[in-house]
């Protein structure tokens, strides 16, 4: 009797994926891979299919199908191409959770149909919650699904109030490092470069979630993550400024006692912890040393100087649509960013304008979050080409 559990992991090509697929391969007794899923790297796929021989191996990029379909021909994996197969196969009753590693708002459709079919999620895609989180939290209600984060910041969140389902939560403090740009004021970033915000002082990320960290973006989005994962208010969610990395998150608690996750920053806890739930594993992963860390400190965000963390909160209080506009005009303008398109002040140039100009939809259905998505990746695509934009610091 097989008694691992089945994994389907959406985006294993990514910094998460792979961090997954290590983390399977230090527990082969307790983990199994099932599907696997990347966008475009077929070498990678053909790689890991190889390796773990999943039942499925999925390639969003249809013109590579042949690829991966011929160098896995000799082995017992169904190869598919395409993003709908994804959303269809993630269903497979085998499966005993999906981690959900895609990238932005293509991961929001499988995500709803693995908890339609209810499959427990491991959630890396934190855009599925920014997008569309009262959608995605009533369905997982509904299928008596659980939502477990691998975000290591809410992750962190979720391991303080374990045990304490009976005391309310009076706030919580996401922790952020600053990424490379912290304390720099406005004339230094005008000039900066992608390679620049590529270096993350602390952490390993995808492209994406680097330059999202570096214009914390990032840290807006798990704002809005935190509001639909932890059932809370807007005025409960506050930000801290952590460079050490060392605090992931921190809880309060209505007696002011406050609870702290702490840890090495190294993805691989929060994953393992996600896929492992409740149980904890235990690793060899290098241990924190307070000596090595004598001095942990905090200071508030720059929201004058990094807007898009103010823009976050403002779409989160206004809710409906407005962080699906955020959140693709932000995709749209990464990307630009990502080909030196844009400057990198300029990014939230992009997001506000979007903000200003997409139609504000105050109770939106999933048909209304796509049109959303699409309206405002055209949009944005359209300001880039239409530049210079007109700067609002």
């Amino acid at each position: 009797m097989n008694n691992k559990k089945q994994i389907a992991i959406l985006g294993s090509s990514g910094s998460i994926g792979t961090q997954t697929l290590d983390v399977v391969r230090q527990n082969p007794d307790l983990f199994s891979v099932f599907m696997l899923t990347v966008n475009i790297n077929a070498e990678l796929l053909i790689a890991q299919a190889t390796e773990f021989l999943p039942k499925y191996a999925i390639i969003c990029d249809e013109s590579k199908y042949r690829q991966v379909r011929d160098a896995l021909v000799h082995l017992p994996v169904k190869v598919l191409a395409g993003h709908d197969a994804i959303s269809e196969y993630v269903a497979q009753p085998e499966i005993d959770i999906v981690l959900t590693a895609m990238v932005g708002f293509a991961g929001v459709e499988p995500t709803i149909n693995a908890i339609k079919a209810g499959k427990d999620i491991a959630l890396a895609n934190k855009e599925t919650l920014v997008v569309a989180g009262e959608l995605i939290t009533n369905l997982a209600k509904e299928h008596n699904v659980k939502i477990l984060p691998v975000d290591s910041e809410h992750s962190a969140i979720f391991q303080c109030i374990a045990g304490e389902s009976h005391n309310p939560i009076e706030k919580v403090i996401l922790t952020a490092s600053g990424g490379p740009f912290r304390g720099k004021t406005l004339e230094q970033l005008a000039n900066v470069t992608r390679e620049h915000a590529l270096k993350h002082p602390n952490w390993v990320m995808g492209a994406k979630i680097t330059i999202d960290s570096a214009s914390l973006m990032n840290k807006g989005l798990e704002v809005i993550e935190a509001k639909w994962l932890f059932d809370l208010q807007v005025d409960q969610i506050d930000v801290i400024v952590h460079p050490q990395s060392i605090i992931h998150s921190m809880v309060q608690f209505e007696d002011g006692s406050i609870k702290a996750q702490m840890g090495l920053p190294d993805m691989k806890l929060p994953i393992q912890y996600a896929l492992s739930y409740p149980k904890r594993i235990k690793t060899d992963f290098k241990r924190f040393d307070f000596t090595n860390y004598p001095n942990l400190t905090f200071e508030k965000p720059d929201t004058g100087t990094f807007r898009n963390l103010q823009l976050a909160y403002d779409a989160l209080q206004r809710g409906g649509n407005m962080p699906c506009i955020i959140n693709a005009a932000n995709e749209i303008a990464v990307e630009a960013f990502l080909n030196n398109k844009v400057g990198f002040l300029e990014m939230s140039d992009i997001v506000e304008t979007c903000m200003q100009q997409i139609a504000y939809i105050a109770q939106p259905t999933l048909d209304d979050y796509l049109t959303t998505d699409k309206q405002t990746r055209i949009f944005a695509q359209n300001l880039i080409q239409k530049k210079p934009l007109k700067a609002v610091y």
